[in-house]
């Protein structure tokens, strides 16, 4: 709503901070138009934009970060989860005017700067560049969700499929609480946020094959609960 947006900004609003893509919410998807309308509003009123890259970030959507599917661009973004591969870290970046004000004991971090973690962070990131693994979760990212809408076509309980790359959401009709129970009885991991969205995140060195296995389990799943 960018009306409601406009008329809740003021010359004291410092910041907005927003998930490009909402994780925990249920994969929904800024539209264009919103993150550009922040943008606007923050350059219009002196305000920072902020965005939360824990989930979207470093290549889930097949791109490095969610951002870059909306033509807009943050003055500061955080990140964590897939940066590590495992390896508990988290870390902000920023524009370098922003960045210049930051110095070093300024901000503690339980997460942030050991050895270990940003030895992991590098190689990730090689990995990604190296594999190919932005293309990877961009292709087998359309891959699932076109297998995810052949079961909306078979099972009335979802509603419809969203998402971007690797980032995908299944909405139902009614809880999912008990298919995700299911699911993992039979081999498949997958969660439920908001009580009603499946949650598929594979990871990005995933193959074709193996999204058919996890489609397959949740077509069994579902078939089952009838």
């Amino acid at each position: 709503d960018i009306t409601a947006l406009e008329s809740a900004f003021s010359d004291e609003v410092a910041g907005v901070m927003v998930e490009p893509i909402q994780g925990e919410g249920g994969i929904n998807i800024a539209t264009k138009e919103y993150l550009q309308a922040i943008r606007r509003l923050c350059d219009e009123n002196g305000a920072v934009m902020i965005l939360d890259e824990v989930q979207t970030g470093v290549g889930r959507t097949g791109k490095w970060f969610g951002y870059q599917h909306f033509d807009v661009e943050p003055d500061i973004m955080t990140m964590a989860k897939a940066l590590g591969g495992g390896v508990a870290i988290g870390a902000m970046m920023a524009k370098e005017e922003i960045a210049a004000s930051l110095v070093p004991g300024k901000h503690a971090s339980t997460f942030g700067g050991n050895a270990l973690a940003c030895a992991a962070a590098v190689a990730v990131v090689e990995a990604i560049e190296e594999d190919n693994l932005l293309e990877n979760a961009a292709q087998l990212g359309r891959y699932t969700k076109d297998k995810l809408e052949q079961l909306k076509q078979k099972h009335y309980i979802i509603d419809n499929v969203r998402g971007v790359g690797l980032m995908i959401g299944v909405q139902l009709t009614s809880s999912g609480t008990k298919i995700v129970d299911k699911c993992l009885q039979k081999g498949l991991r997958i969660n439920c946020t908001c009580d009603t969205v499946l949650r598929f995140m594979p990871p990005m060195i995933a193959t074709k094959s193996q999204i058919d296995q996890a489609v397959d389990i949740l077509d069994t799943v579902l078939t089952e609960r009838k």
